[in-house]
């Protein structure tokens, strides 16, 4: 029998792109869809922050795949460009080293091959060899198997021959090092699992396909930020009849005890939504820990909660500054002098340490709407360990916020203590308060082959067959195209679901 799809109530919980784009795929097919959120704002990680004129996006500031956006404007027949402007950037990003060497990465390849160069002119046909097994396997990664559910152990293993000779069993660093020789060209090229909470020197160098990927499609801001990108969602999704409830904090997802199906979602307050279908649009581990009142447990095909790894957790500097500095690129990544030994801390030996590397995210390079006249606006990632140190953030914020600052001021941005203003941050332990990642984790689960499809908590979970996830935690990953690809993925498993029941009538 027909399903009629009117009928089919959705209830998205969480309101990141994951679940914005799982809320518009949904509506699409003709499903009531109710979006809920706990926060004030829609977007997830992707927040806005504005004080005394100064705006910083809370999150993601990297675009990169921005068809991925594209389309879900285009499943209702709409123009993306009648909602936001996307522009290219012609820089992509900044390195600069502690000792003042710099290599500045852009779309233009020829320019690329001449910054290699100037470290080492032998590692030009290197980098190129780098970039064609990349687009390998980018075409397997990303393009064969980014929207694909993985369901089960037999496509592992079908596709265990490709993997092996693409040599997926090194880490990123591993790979970049086989073709790269120069020290610090090694560290640029092999950066990109940090971009989605993994360490080069552990994760599989599957994810170098995110090099490829930038070079397919480059790296793109959205005017008004990440946040503009938010509300044009938030704008189509209200357009498109999605009914959404802000400052809804789902604490409960009943499970029917005959049937393992997930029937509503309750707040804290009394309040229920029913549903025919639930997508969890977060942290699996905290949905699994909190949500099921023991009746669901994490999928058996991963591992035991004990031996689980996360990503590393984030400090978080947001300042205004009353100088320009125009200098400065819109995306800059400052290399401290310990690498590998840096990321062990941070991921292995998870401890606080007086040295860092940092990301500098400065909008103003690209929208002075970020700013009052004659301003910068200013936020500063740095790589911290998550909540497993045991760091003690009310007392350790306050100290790693002036070594940030005292750095910058003698690097990048000269005398900055004497321009900021305005100035906040967030630790993991925000990051576990607000956002309900376990750990507080920057990017939920770590990258790891042994946490990476199959082996990465499920789209739909393989017990209660119509409680559906999607974000970071679930495959194909973090990141904003991976989150992105995740709704697709969780739509695909929803048509299967439905036509499955629907045989059953």
């Amino acid at each position: 029998m027909q399903q009629n799809p009117k009928s089919v109530k959705v209830v998205v919980v969480g309101a990141g792109f994951g679940g914005m784009a799982s809320a518009l795929r949904a509506r699409s097919k003709g499903y009531h869809v109710t979006l809920v959120d706990r926060l004030p704002q829609l977007g997830g990680r992707a927040q806005t922050f504005e004080k005394s004129g100064f705006k910083h996006d809370a999150g993601p500031t990297v675009i990169t795949a921005p068809f991925l956006y594209a389309e879900l404007f285009q499943l209702f027949g709409k123009d993306p460009e009648d909602y936001y402007e996307c522009v290219p950037l012609d820089t992509w990003y900044e390195f600069v080293f502690e000792d003042g060497e710099k290599f500045v990465y852009s779309g233009n390849i020829e320019h690329t091959f001449s910054e290699i160069k100037k470290f080492s002119p032998r590692d030009v046909e290197g980098y190129k060899s780098l970039l064609k097994i990349s687009e390998k396997i980018f075409d397997i990664g990303f393009t064969k198997l980014a929207a694909k559910p993985f369901t089960s152990i037999g496509q592992m293993f079908r596709l265990l021959p490709q993997l092996i000779k693409l040599r997926s069993y090194k880490t990123v660093y591993q790979l970049v090092s086989s073709y790269i020789k120069n020290p610090y060209l090694r560290k640029i090229f092999s950066m990109h699992p940090l971009l989605v909470g993994g360490n080069p020197y552990s994760t599989t160098s599957i994810y170098t396909l995110i090099h490829y990927l930038e070079r397919k499609w480059g790296i793109h801001f959205i005017m008004g930020g990440t946040s503009a990108l938010v509300s044009a969602l938030e704008k189509l999704l209200r357009e498109e009849g999605v009914v959404i409830e802000k400052n809804f904090d789902v604490t409960s997802i009943p499970i029917n005890p005959l049937t393992g199906r997930a029937m509503a979602v309750e707040d804290g307050k009394g309040k229920e939504i029913k549903a025919d279908i639930v997508i969890y649009n977060g942290d699996p581990s905290y949905a699994y820990q909190n949500l099921f009142n023991g009746k669901l447990r994490k999928p058996l095909s991963m591992k035991p909660t004990s031996m689980t790894q996360y990503s590393m957790g984030l400090f978080v500097l947001y300042f205004g500054s009353t100088k320009k500095y125009n200098d400065v690129a819109h995306h800059t990544i400052w290399l401290g002098k310990r690498h590998k030994e840096l990321l062990k801390d941070i991921f292995e030996k998870t401890i606080l340490t007086d040295d860092f590397s940092l990301y500098l995210h400065r909008p103003t390079a690209t929208d002075p709407s970020f700013a009052p006249d004659g301003c910068d606006s200013f936020y500063v990632l740095c790589p911290v360990p998550n909540l497993k140190s045991g760091t003690d953030w009310d007392v350790e914020g306050p100290k790693l916020k002036n070594r940030i600052v005292s750095t910058l001021s003698n690097s990048l941005l000269p005398d900055i203590d004497k321009h900021i203003v305005e100035d906040f941050w967030m630790s993991p332990k925000d990051f576990k308060n607000e956002y309900k990642s376990v750990w507080g984790a920057g990017f939920s689960i770590a990258p790891l082959f042994s946490q990476s499809a199959y082996f990465r908590f499920k789209n739909q979970d393989p017990r209660s067959e119509n409680l559906f996830f999607v974000g970071a935690g679930v495959h194909p990953g973090a990141g904003l195209p991976g989150v992105v690809s995740s709704a697709k993925v969780t739509s695909t498993l929803i048509d299967r679901y439905l036509k499955k029941t629907a045989e059953f009538r």
